[in-house]
């Protein structure tokens, strides 16, 4: 078992909470302390759910949740674009990061889901 931060998975999620913490800063005091502390909460649960699946047996509910998590992450962030809190550039860079997150927590639940059987 790998450490939880060398998982390539966790070093993206990590990049991202960085991120957003940068971003929500700059967020209107409005949507600064609703929206933008959800989606950083959300962030820091994904990032607990990929550590506990990486120290534990049963994996596959852990990795669930952070799917879940990344799921919610997207949702917000999509609000804050249509609100106009996050310019194209700065969103286009959060998704990315989303969407690499949710190919590797994907193909993380598949490999455990056939390790399992």
């Amino acid at each position: 078992m790998a450490l939880y931060s060398f998982l390539p998975v966790y070093k993206v999620s990590y990049d991202l909470l960085v991120d957003l913490f940068v971003f929500t800063k700059e967020f209107n005091k409005e949507y600064k302390y609703t929206v933008g502390e959800s989606i950083k909460k959300e962030t820091i649960e994904m990032i607990v759910n990929i550590y506990r699946a990486n120290s534990r047996k049963d994996k596959v509910k852990h990795i669930a949740k952070a799917r879940e998590n990344i799921e919610v992450i997207r949702v917000l962030l999509r609000l804050l674009r249509d609100l106009k809190q996050v310019n194209i550039k700065k969103f286009a860079r959060l998704n990315d990061k989303c969407e690499s997150a949710s190919k590797q927590l994907t193909a993380w639940h598949k490999s455990s889901l056939n390790a399992t059987k």
